[in-house]
């Protein structure tokens, strides 16, 4: 008996008629390992094999999916089929390729409740850093964490949406389980270099005068802040962008944040905020930053389930960035 060059045997015209048997068993049980055999349920498929070794696969009739067994246990096969949550969708829409979703959007901590494992679309925001209340800079973006056919098992998940920095503090992660993890962004610094995170806050003006740098973002997820002037213009939060360096008495505008199209309309989250400048506040970020206060007036708070950061100000006034956001969507034909 021979074999493939993949291994599987095969009986040669040579072999004698006392080794047939023995080849035979050798096929058929390579077959069995090899092969996408079917079973009516679970149940069934493990009484048939009750030892399982790595790499056999299987179709089970119940669901109409194939599965490989990983070494410890059976699992679905890369793209064999859409995840299903039960909890009440937010929304459904239908794209340009005539495929249907439904979505959800966690806007607090949660809990996603899938029926069937599979293959799902998501978008992980992280919350952003609050401004900097003494000259203060802007707050930087939270992560901005997209997701395409991300497998999920069966279960309950745990969703997790980051809480908004206040004024001087960063923003939190949000989180899928432990499968998708969005850091929150930096705060803006106060009389300070600004903090990093995700995005990094911006540098704060200072007294006496002196430029503090911006905070450094994580690669991938989110850049610097900018920095501050010399003449107490403070940098604004980083974002997809890098937030902008302060001018004389004008604070940096906040970077801009990035686009999403997972509900079916396009939307801007996860911008840096404007940093505080003695004559004139600089802008939040394109999809929700927070602006700068100028002289003593109040910086704006990022918006709420954005994760934009907050704008820097003067003494206690400074913006609280805005809460992150979880967003998963599901095929449904």
């Amino acid at each position: 008996m021979a074999v493939t060059p993949v291994g599987n045997p095969y009986v040669e015209s040579s072999d004698l008629v006392a080794n047939y048997p023995g080849a035979s068993e050798a096929l058929a049980e390579r077959i069995d390992i090899v092969g996408v055999n079917p079973f009516a349920n679970a149940a069934a498929r493990d009484a048939a094999i009750p030892s399982p070794v790595q790499g056999q696969m299987c179709s089970l009739n119940d669901d109409n999916k194939g599965y490989r067994y990983d070494g410890s246990a059976w699992i679905l096969f890369s793209g064999a089929g859409a995840a299903n949550f039960t909890n009440t969708a937010t929304g459904t829409y239908t794209d340009g390729d005539g495929i249907d979703w439904k979505y959800i959007d966690f806007t607090s901590t949660g809990t996603l409740v899938l029926t069937d494992s599979g293959l799902c679309d998501a978008l992980v925001v992280g919350a952003g850093g609050g401004g900097g209340s003494t000259r203060g800079g802007g707050g930087g973006a939270g992560a901005f964490l997209p997701s395409t056919s991300t497998y999920l098992e069966a279960g309950n998940i745990a969703i997790t949406v980051g809480a908004g920095g206040g004024p001087n503090s960063d923003g939190s992660a949000s989180s899928i389980g432990s499968t998708l993890i969005a850091p929150g962004g930096g705060k803006g610094g106060s009389n300070s270099v600004g903090g990093s995170g995700a995005s990094g806050g911006g540098g704060s003006g200072s007294s006496p005068a002196q430029t503090f740098v911006g905070g450094s973002g994580i690669t991938g997820l989110g850049t610097s802040g900018g920095q501050s002037d010399v003449t107490s213009g403070a940098g604004g939060g980083g974002a997809n962008s890098i937030g902008l360096n302060g001018g004389g008495t004008t604070g940096g505008s906040g970077g801009s944040g990035r686009v999403s199209g997972i509900t079916g309309t396009s939307v801007t989250l996860a911008a840096g905020a404007g940093g505080r400048g003695v004559g004139t506040g600089g802008t939040g970020g394109t999809g929700g930053g927070g602006a700068g206060g100028s002289a003593d007036s109040a910086g704006v708070s990022g918006t709420t389930n954005t994760g934009s950061g907050g704008g820097g100000s003067n003494i206690g006034t400074a913006g609280s960035g805005g809460s992150g956001i979880v967003r998963i969507r599901v095929r449904t034909n």
